[in-house]
């Protein structure tokens, strides 16, 4: 699963998802894309059982891009614990989504797969998402320059 190999701090305060996402919202690489359409967290197990589900419609066919890494750690406290002793340890990453988010993206394969792909895909996030074109998001053919 995806974590980073190493942080300069252990333990993060929880944040806030408030607003659109500025940075990664158009598609780069592939021709098809999965955008965010709420805020949430992502585990870095969801995102590889997105991945997965993904790789296995194409059949090794077409490729796949990644557009969200899990850089947030998130700490739990064991079960019936009284409350002070400090915060938890360490439980599972998480990437932090903002709606207008591309989280996955994917090229080489005909429409329709890649559409059936990124919807298996989409079942497997906790959050609300939309299957775009690079025509959709670019607001036309994306000649005219």
């Amino acid at each position: 699963m995806l974590m980073p190999k190493r942080v300069k701090r252990r333990k993060q305060f929880r944040g806030t998802m408030a607003g659109k996402a500025l940075r990664g919202n158009t598609i780069t690489n592939g021709e098809f894309g999965l955008v965010a359409s709420e805020p949430c967290w992502i585990k870095s197990n969801q995102i590889e059982a997105a991945r997965i589900a993904m790789t296995r419609y194409i059949k090794r066919g077409g490729k796949v891009w990644i557009k969200i890494f899990p850089d947030k750690p998130v700490t739990a406290k064991p079960a019936e614990t009284r409350m002070g002793s400090g915060k938890g340890s360490l439980e599972y990453w998480v990437a932090v989504v903002k709606p207008g988010r591309v989280m996955f993206e994917i090229a080489g394969v005909p429409e329709e797969t890649a559409r059936e792909a990124l919807r298996l895909a989409m079942h497997k996030l906790p959050c609300k998402c939309k299957i775009v074109s690079r025509q959709d998001l670019e607001g036309g053919t994306g000649s005219e320059n």
